[in-house]
């Protein structure tokens, strides 16, 4: 990984996420992009232009947002954007050659409730880029173990697996992977190809409704660092994904990260 890309909002964990970004950055000696969208809402008859108003105080806020931070030996660069967020953030990501999107579960929400609030829903429903979703004061430490859950093992794009095996070998981690057979299986879902065998360390093979129920019943056997999930049209967090925001009564992670991948397919 060499260019990693980390969404400002406003929420009371910004610090300490910015941080761990840093210290991840640092592991794999990447780039931190460091970044802030806005859009602007004029009112009929509106003269004043709000736009380099809105962009310098912007400028102003995230650049004393990396001044709270230990920067390390990281390169952090801080750049703001005019646009609508998801189509702001894709074009970003393809002009910077983005590797990754780290990601704090809800930027803006202060409802307790929430999980995944609905801006960082939206980036992980809405867009296909790589995202570390990590929780709220988490602190970076080594990667030992990797749990990678899979409804079907079909990989069509190899590329979709590399922030997994750049994980798993910058940190010589152990990769397990869960099948879970959902009742609309077939055969060829359980064929692993050689592109993933190489690098897995144990394969496990479950029944279950869902990849989401297959995880909760199983995370704790491997008791991993991160837990490597897959995005697709009807795939891991599909129905709690019908809204952009995600319940902790649904799902809620406190002892480890999830990376969200593009699709296999």
């Amino acid at each position: 990984m060499k260019s990693i890309l980390v969404p400002v909002g406003s929420s009371k964990n910004a610090q300490s996420h910015l941080q761990y970004a840093v210290d991840f950055a640092e592991a794999f000696g990447a780039k931190l992009y460091v970044v802030q969208v806005y859009n602007v809402y004029t009112k009929s008859g509106t003269m004043i232009k709000v736009d380099h108003i809105l962009e310098r105080e912007s400028l102003d806020f995230l650049n004393k947002h990396v001044a709270s931070v230990n920067k390390k030996n990281v390169e952090v660069i801080v750049k703001t954007f005019k646009g609508k967020l998801v189509d702001t953030l894709e074009l970003v990501s393809k002009s910077l050659d983005i590797d990754l999107i780290i990601l704090e579960p809800r930027t803006n929400s202060i409802k307790d409730e929430v999980y995944l609030g609905k801006t960082s829903g939206k980036i992980i429903k809405q867009t296909n880029i790589p995202a570390l979703i990590v929780p709220e004061g988490y602190t970076f430490g080594p990667i030992n173990s990797i749990l990678f859950a899979l409804k079907s093992a079909v990989i069509n794009k190899v590329d979709a697996l590399n922030p997994l095996i750049s994980l798993k070998n910058q940190f010589n981690a152990k990769l397990n992977l869960l099948l879970v057979k959902t009742p609309f299986h077939s055969a060829s879902d359980f064929v692993i190809a050689e592109d993933l065998k190489a690098h897995l360390t144990s394969t496990k093979e479950t029944e279950n409704a869902t990849t989401f129920q297959g995880v909760l019943e199983h995370y704790k056997e491997f008791n991993p660092d991160i837990l490597c999930v897959v995005r697709r049209k009807r795939g891991f967090f599909t129905k709690m994904w019908e809204k952009n925001s995600i319940l902790k009564r649904d799902f809620y992670v406190t002892t480890f990260p999830v990376l969200v991948l593009s699709g296999l397919k």
